[in-house]
């Protein structure tokens, strides 16, 4: 393995690690939340970051990748950004602080004004935090993440779990997830050395933008998109059901992206400066497919498998309605790695262009599903998210059938190993269920179960992605 090559590990397992233990910690904390709490506060919560996460969209404005994307990047372009972020973000809480009655009004719970204002102030952090995130990223030194996020995600866990103990109820989680971006945003700026310059170029803001504004509208597509389901559950349902809703969400959604930003975040600065060379960008999106769904496909499998020991162990029996929307968001995360491999490639070729377009056709089959669903269950629509993760698997790779000559059969046939060992473990971890045994004994049976014939399957059928593991860590100890 080439020093590239043991780069590229490097950064993928510090970046793995990074994701991995601050959202361990955070998926412990939140299942003791989870039962200091109940589902209506989650349901409160869901319902303010509805609105936080689509003004998030606008504080980077896809300048984060331009950034990234960007060959000569240099301290004018960082310091140009930065200070644009610094004022985009103090206008969008403005307006955001302006709007919560309006907000509060429309869900008829004035109480939810002040946790929007309160949950409103991340933007601040945010603008702070992106900006060396983008840093971090264009010089793949992402040991500096590790550090980062580990501190916050500690910090906010104790704050958290003392405000859920002491009654603070709703307060408990947004003043959470307040502590976690500050610690995580002062640990970066430290940790990291680049500071703003005092200069700024409106000309090189705009020839950034001119590649960001595309990115920026195909974000704000699918975060408003990924949101608008939430907004119909709690306007149209209860607070309880939106809470059910996401927390079936939640599990698998913690798992896959933390992998997937862990890969990709490593990999799209790796095929930017590759995007010259079209056979180099297939390899390594090739490896990002085969890679990210030999690790999500056993994952997403098992844990739809285990659903009901592992909910009712954890959470109890108040959050029991969760396990069908969790087996349902399982099989539509784990073909998560496809979406993002293809569009990761599109944008390291600079075709923001193509991007926008791909988010609006996904859109409309997603809307068009909600329309149909929306009147028979909050189930329903939660199935119709099967039908849209299908369609947007094969919208994501029909760019790339010219782009990089990679075909969305050519890609099932890289997974296809990861699927069939996935569903066979799958139907091997359920069947315990059937012992009688109780929840704990069972879990701790379907685990280790399911790890072991997974990777026994996967050693005797001798899968390239099991190689490319051994690889990797191979390159980065050998490096130490």
């Amino acid at each position: 393995m080439g020093s590239s090559g043991r780069r590229i590990s490097s950064n993928f397992l510090w970046r793995f690690l990074e994701r991995f233990g601050a959202q361990g910690v955070s998926f412990i904390v939140s299942i003791r939340l989870a039962q200091l709490l109940g589902p209506e506060p989650y349901g409160q919560v869901a319902i303010v970051t509805i609105f936080t996460t689509i003004v998030s969209v606008f504080v980077s404005c896809g300048l984060n990748d331009a950034l990234v994307q960007k060959k000569d990047a240099d301290d004018l372009d960082f310091s140009t950004v930065f200070y644009f972020n610094i004022v985009m973000c103090v206008v969008l809480y403005a307006l955001l602080f302006t709007a919560a009655p309006l907000i509060a009004r429309i869900y008829d719970q004035p109480d939810l004004v002040w946790p929007i204002r309160g949950l409103g102030l991340i933007l601040i952090f945010g603008g702070i935090k992106n900006i060396q995130t983008a840093y971090v990223a264009r010089n793949l030194i992402f040991k500096r993440f590790f550090f980062a996020t580990l501190g916050g995600t500690i910090v906010a866990a104790v704050v958290g779990l003392w405000m859920a103990h002491n009654g603070y109820g709703v307060w408990a989680l947004i003043v959470q997830n307040l502590v976690n971006i500050t610690i995580d945003t002062i640990i970066l700026w430290i940790t990291v050395k680049w500071r703003p310059k005092r200069m700024f170029s409106f000309e090189r803001l705009k020839g950034l933008f001119s590649y960001a504004w595309k990115l920026l509208a195909s974000t704000l597509v699918d975060t408003v998109y990924s949101k608008l389901y939430q907004m119909v559950i709690a306007l149209k349902y209860t607070d309880t059901d939106l809470a059910f809703y996401n927390k079936g969400d939640t599990f698998p959604n913690l798992l896959v992206t933390n992998i997937n930003d862990a890969t990709n975040s490593v990999l799209l600065p790796v095929m930017a400066a590759e995007q010259d060379d079209r056979a180099k960008v297939k390899e390594t999106t090739r490896k990002a497919i085969q890679v990210s769904s030999f690790i999500i496909m056993p994952m997403m499998a098992g844990l739809a498998a285990c659903a009901t020991p592992l909910i009712r162990l954890l959470l109890h029996e108040q959050w029991m309605p969760a396990v069908p929307f969790l087996q349902i968001f399982c099989f539509v995360y784990a073909f998560y790695c496809v979406h993002t491999a293809n569009l990761n490639a599109i944008k390291a070729l600079g075709r923001s262009d193509l991007f926008l377009k791909l988010e609006i056709l996904k859109k409309i089959v997603g809307i068009t599903t909600l329309l149909v669903t929306v009147n028979i269950s909050v189930l329903a629509m939660a199935l119709g998210s099967i039908f849209n993760s299908v369609m947007s698997q094969l919208i994501n790779s029909w760019p790339n059938r010219k782009l990089l000559n990679y075909r969305y059969a050519e890609q099932l046939k890289d997974m296809a190993p990861h699927i069939l060992l996935a569903l066979v473990m799958a139907a091997a971890v359920y069947a315990v269920q059937f012992l009688g045994l109780p929840d704990l004994a069972t879990v701790l049976i379907q685990i280790p179960l399911g790890i072991l014939l997974y990777f026994a399957g996967a050693a005797l059928l001798k899968v390239r992605a099991l190689g490319m593991m051994k690889s990797l860590l191979a390159g980065y100890f050998k490096k130490k």
